[in-house]
């Protein structure tokens, strides 16, 4: 059986684990659109006391919660932990440097950083034994892409739970509430393709939320 210790080894030898301070990241994204930090709050769910926490790296958001604030922010959520980049036509990640950040017991790395007008969000996901995407189910618009690489990720979809091993695959509607979590003993990974059918712009336009 893997221990903790070897699993979080595992999970960070996979890329190089980015320093980038996801709390002031949104902060720093709140106050370019002159939103107080009651007013994100309100328009992600959250409650203030939890979003100013994580605005001053004292807790780490889950998946879920990083979900909703790029809702609210209008932005993909790969923007909280990708740096600024040139933007580029053509984009290749060598193998073990993708940008990658720690989330709760667990890595996301962009795949796809600096892409002009990118569409979709591809991911690269690595949870420790136990890890998985929050307490709360997630909703965006779009679709939902993944494909199995390493372990098993168990992805409860509406009312279905679907196991996905190395080269098992699941697409689905993302306005669908969905979670997802590692079961296992050792470290899982997938591939994870957000594609939205809205750009962030247009969801906030139709939610008119300010």
């Amino acid at each position: 059986m893997q221990t903790d210790n070897e699993a979080t080894t595992n999970a960070h030898a996979i890329g190089e684990v980015s320093q980038i301070d996801v709390g002031h990241r949104i902060r720093t994204l709140r106050e370019r659109r002159r939103l107080s930090i009651r007013a994100l709050a309100e328009a992600s769910g959250l409650a203030v006391n939890t979003l100013s926490l994580i605005e001053n790296g004292r807790t780490s958001p889950s998946v879920s919660t990083l979900q909703r604030l790029a809702m609210a922010l209008q932005v993909p959520i790969s923007t909280f932990f990708t740096p600024d980049v040139p933007k580029q036509r053509i984009v290749f990640t060598p193998a073990g440097q993708a940008v990658t950040s720690l989330f709760p017991h667990g890595t996301l790395s962009d795949l796809a950083p600096g892409l002009i007008n990118r569409t979709l969000e591809p991911l690269l996901i690595t949870l420790e034994p136990g890890a998985g995407s929050g307490t709360e189910a997630i909703i965006h618009t779009g679709q939902e892409f993944v494909f199995g690489l390493h372990g098993q990720i168990v992805y409860a979809v509406a009312d279905q739970t679907f196991s996905i091993g190395p080269g098992d695959s699941l697409l689905f509607e993302a306005v669908l509430p969905h979670r997802w979590h590692n079961p296992g003993h050792s470290v899982a990974q997938a591939l994870l393709v957000l594609c939205p059918l809205e750009l962030p712009r247009s969801v906030w336009e139709r939610h008119g939320r300010f």
